[in-house]
């Protein structure tokens, strides 16, 4: 891994590409020193996703960009293997009339579910999309999560048999001697869907208000219970829950999803002073 001037970690791009350049800018972001943590979802809603997976692409293969999949990530792949339709609210037709648009969804099949951000000897710094479940360690979500993208990197045939089984809520919570489909099924909702759970981490999937609103009896933000591992020395980055805004309950916990494509901010954290960046929206109509 490269050692970078600034490390910089941005919340759910959502194919918003000006939004994207404009960040960049604000950062005076440098290719040639500097390294970007995409949260996921880069693509779906926003004005220009094919430029959008493009320039990512283009900055991971720099070795500049690292990122991890989203739910709006996988869901890109199952339209692009003919398992579900595009929906209309996600902009991506251009993606797929792009002549790169194959080597671009090989690429993104084959990036992570969660990363550790660099190497440090004091801390442990982790990317995710949705978050950690109260019933993983650390060591736990690395292996389960490596189960899945075994399966996203691997035979074509093997995808498409996953991509097929991979929408729906059950099993809702998460049981060691779970098999097959299931189990990929549940490891990846916790990953990139997750946003309420209970104590012993079943999942609820209706909720994507913020932290103000009623939730489910039982239920609470997944980092509103006791993690597996030790909050002093580990920090999480995540993005998915547009409702928090960025803003933080716990001080383990980093989110950056600033609902910048429903009309907030596009966010980007620099994990060296601990400095917090902003653009704000561009309505395209």
């Amino acid at each position: 891994m490269r050692q970078y001037r600034y490390n910089y970690v941005i919340g759910d791009l959502q194919g918003c590409y000006d939004g994207f350049m404009r960040l960049l800018d604000l950062l005076a972001f440098d290719p040639s020193q500097d390294g970007l943590w995409l949260t996921g979802d880069l693509v779906a809603r926003g004005e220009d996703s094919r430029s959008t997976l493009a320039m990512v692409k283009q900055l991971s293969d720099a070795g500049c960009c690292h990122v991890v999949l989203g739910n709006h990530d996988l869901n890109l792949l199952a339209v692009w293997r003919g398992i579900r339709p595009a929906k209309d609210a996600d902009k991506t037709a251009a993606i797929f009339a792009d002549s790169a648009h194959e080597g671009w969804l090989h690429w993104l099949r084959r990036q992570p579910l969660i990363r550790q951000i660099g190497h440090s000897a004091t801390a442990t710094r982790l990317l995710v999309h949705a978050g950690l479940p109260p019933c993983w360690g650390i060591a736990q979500a690395f292996a389960l999560a490596g189960e899945v993208e075994q399966v996203l990197s691997g035979d074509l045939a093997v995808l498409d048999g996953f991509l097929h089984g991979m929408y729906g809520a059950e099993p809702s919570c998460w049981q060691a001697d779970l098999q097959g489909q299931d189990r990929l099924r549940c490891i990846t909702n916790y990953l990139t869907r997750m946003r309420l759970c209970d104590q012993q981490g079943k999942l609820e999937f209706g909720y994507k208000d913020g932290l103000d609103a009623p939730m489910p009896l039982g239920y609470r933000p997944w980092f509103g219970w006791q993690p597996q591992f030790d909050t002093n020395t580990t920090q999480l980055y995540f993005g998915h829950w547009a409702a928090l805004a960025g803003q933080q309950s716990v001080p383990y916990i980093r989110p950056l999803d600033g609902g910048y494509v429903w009309g907030g901010a596009l966010l980007a954290y620099r994990l060296e002073d601990g400095k917090t960046f902003a653009v704000q929206y561009n309505d395209f109509g």
